[in-house]
């Protein structure tokens, strides 16, 4: 027998003015929002944020970490939670979707159980992590990967120590490894997100089913020529640094088309010096950032990429140098709830593909304790972090629905 659809479905007039309401708040003269972390704009929303959780049934804390947390008892209280959520801080220019959506969904979904007078067998949790454009302490302090041991790793953009940061929140850095958890109290994370890149909307698709959140390895390159003279220096007789980070540029393109699990590598940054337009380039530095799902084709990428380096630097007799700057390892999603999720889109009658996240997300760090998916929602002409970003109504919805009914058969599953 097939199981039929829950005839449940969020008020999708709530949800829009939701997030109409909280784009008020940072909204800068030019339309992006600012909502920083530790910010008052930021303390303003979250209060907001927490006003709509209690009414929705949630009872709310604060753990170490500064993440508000909300919980909707389900009928057997010690059954690990079902969570969800995302963020509300932004980046300097950002806008009203990203992050936003999943919190309110998650919090619709609870409100819509409220109303109909019903409880799953498991918790719902929504958490609103702190600070996760920044430097995702929410996210890591939940998973256990956090720098306990490197405050400063945490300051704020503007420089405050993350102790007094947390502090303003209800936070505590001393008992961070308080705010830990684990599949005993998590039977599986759920994030609902705006794709920030193209590919719905480009193959004219509903819902995005994520494969899982991408890994990343980057590097800083510092490439040591010899600044000359560049009308009386023969070609034959340069070492241009220059010359040798056009040839790493265009093997880390390369690179990235070799591999069949299609990563992207790209070199972001450039420092030329002395970057004059009559003298041959004497250093350049540069950034190379490469993201896959597959961490053996990150091991590959960058094995193959030192080779190349190291004779494209003999060749033009420029001695390269390579440090790392990140190393995140990739989070897949759970096929049990990969699954589900395309099974709800069929239901609902909503087109879809699968894809992976190749943006990082606070699911990234909570698929590494427990069984972790993501819904797309797709992004008008690919745009995020700007006043430009747009996601529909009708598309915001959409995930909102997906979510509710993933939940409740997820519900099911889990037991």
């Amino acid at each position: 027998m097939v199981a039929l659809l829950s005839p449940l479905t969020i008020d999708h007039n709530r949800l829009d003015e939701r997030i109409q309401r909280l784009a008020k708040i940072g909204r800068q003269p030019n339309g992006s929002i600012r909502r920083l972390a530790f910010t008052p704009e930021l303390v303003r929303a979250r209060y907001i944020v927490q006003q709509w959780m209690v009414e929705a049934g949630m009872g709310v804390h604060v753990d170490a970490a500064g993440n508000l947390i909300g919980r909707y008892e389900g009928t057997q209280p010690t059954a690990p939670a079902l969570a969800t959520g995302s963020h509300i801080d932004t980046v300097p220019s950002g806008g009203k979707f990203d992050g936003v959506l999943g919190v309110l969904a998650g919090i619709e979904v609870v409100q819509t159980l409220q109303q109909n007078q019903q409880r799953l067998t498991h918790p719902i949790e929504v958490i609103i992590f702190t600070d996760e454009e920044n430097t995702m302490i929410g996210a890591q302090a939940i998973a256990g990967t956090a720098h306990t041991h490197d405050p400063d790793r945490y300051r704020s953009k503007s420089g405050e120590s993350i102790q007094d940061c947390l502090e303003l929140i209800g936070g505590n850095w001393d008992e961070l490894a308080t705010a830990q958890r684990s599949r005993t109290d998590m039977a599986v994370f759920l994030e609902l997100h705006v794709e920030q890149g193209a590919v719905l909307e480009h193959q004219s698709k509903d819902i995005g089913v994520v494969q899982g959140v991408v890994g990343m390895q980057r590097k800083a390159i510092t490439i040591k020529g010899e600044a000359n003279h560049a009308g009386t220096t023969p070609m034959d007789m340069r070492q241009d640094a220059l010359i040798t980070a056009a040839e790493i540029t265009l093997t880390v393109r390369d690179l990235a088309h070799r591999f069949s699990s299609q990563p992207v590598a790209t070199v972001g940054h450039l420092d030329v010096t002395p970057n004059a337009v009559n003298i041959v380039p004497g250093q350049v530095e540069m950034s190379v950032d490469i993201r896959d799902l597959s961490q053996e084709t990150l091991h590959n990428m960058v094995t193959a990429l030192e080779t190349k380096i190291a004779a494209i630097a003999n060749n033009n007799r420029t001695p390269v140098q390579l440090k790392p700057l990140l190393c995140v390892e990739p989070t897949l999603a759970a096929p049990p709830v990969q699954a589900t999720i395309e099974n709800i889109c069929k239901k609902l009658n909503l087109s879809y593909c699968a894809l992976p996240s190749r943006a990082g997300h606070d699911a990234l760090e909570m698929g590494r304790i427990t069984d972790m998916g993501m819904i797309f929602v797709p992004s008008q002409n690919g745009i995020s972090h700007s006043e430009a970003e747009y996601t529909s109504p009708e598309q915001c919805t959409n995930g909102a629905n997906v979510l509710l009914q993933t939940f409740l058969e997820l519900d099911k599953i889990y037991n």
